[in-house]
């Protein structure tokens, strides 16, 4: 676990874990940086830490940038971090086409290497839609799985808050930094999250805070590829055409996780995605059966593996 002291300086130590906090913000100064960017710069520099990329003059001159921009989360409570190549960092996340070398958390780290299954779809469900959510996620909480989702509105809400009512855990993967809050009306809930389960976002402070909403819906997409690579498998309940939500899917299929589509989706004349996904691998749900056997001949392949 790294985390944020300020009482030491944090450009005399060999290994301070808020330089590297700083260093990866300081990556993001560059208007034309990305994701996928940030992972080709450390692909071509393997094994490096965020602070090796950056010049150490730039270093302390961000270091006032990012104690005025953070002035307000720092009194409610430092950010954790985890970084690439620490003993705390994922190895699954080692399998996303362009892995993320930090996360941002609150809450219970330990979550992070429980069984889990993502529950996302649209945010605009229909009461069939949230009723589906709230059944698979209650089975799979009866069967200690952790139930991962993105807090946004509709299934992902679904998902979270029937995970916390019956008691089961669950992570959520947003598309913010740790002090911003969407949709609003989910604010209590991320707090809930946060003290009690487990927050995570690769969202840098800084850069949002510079841009406008429309760039930082950019951040969206490349959450659920995280949230795919941290979880054994993404379950679709159901999304339109052109969601957001088949990134994940897309994801999954790439970073050899399981996907489940539930049997709905087949069935909406309106979407064309299912079939095309089903013939991809993606597994065809009609009930929960086919979900927990699928996960239980996994346990036991990796087992004689």
């Amino acid at each position: 676990m790294l985390y944020l002291d300020k009482s030491s300086d944090p450009f005399v130590n060999s290994i301070e874990p808020f330089r590297e906090m700083v260093a990866y913000e300081s990556l993001w100064m560059n208007r034309g940086i990305s994701f996928k960017k940030l992972a080709e710069r450390f692909a071509q520099n393997p094994g490096s830490r965020p602070s090796d990329l950056v010049k150490k003059s730039d270093l302390k001159e961000f270091y006032s940038y990012i104690s005025t921009a953070l002035k307000d989360f720092f009194e409610e409570g430092s950010p954790n971090f985890i970084i690439n190549s620490t003993s705390d960092y994922p190895k699954k996340l080692r399998d996303a086409k362009e892995p993320v070398e930090l996360l941002y958390y609150q809450g219970n780290l330990d979550l992070i290497n429980t069984r889990s299954i993502a529950i996302v779809g649209t945010r605009n469900p229909s009461e069939e839609g949230l009723r589906l959510a709230a059944k698979f996620v209650k089975l799979l909480v009866k069967d200690d799985f952790t139930i991962f989702s993105g807090l946004a509105q509709g299934i992902d809400t679904q998902a979270h808050t029937t995970a916390i009512e019956n008691k089961g855990n669950t992570v959520s993967v947003i598309g913010t930094p740790l002090n911003r809050y969407y949709p609003k009306q989910n604010r209590r809930l991320q707090k809930d999250i946060a003290e009690k389960h487990l927050l995570l976002s690769q969202v840098p402070f800084w850069r949002y805070e510079q841009q406008t909403y429309h760039k930082n819906r950019l951040f969206f997409p490349e959450r659920n590829k995280t949230m795919s690579a941290l979880t054994e498998a993404t379950v679709i309940i159901e999304a339109g055409e052109t969601s957001g939500t088949l990134i994940q899917a897309r994801a999954a299929l790439f970073q050899k996780r399981k996907l489940f589509i539930l049997e709905r989706n087949f069935k909406n004349p309106k979407i064309t995605w299912p079939a095309r996904f089903e013939k991809q691998g993606a597994v065809r749900v009609k009930d929960y059966d086919d979900i927990i056997n699928v996960l239980r001949s996994n346990v036991q392949k990796t087992k004689k593996d």
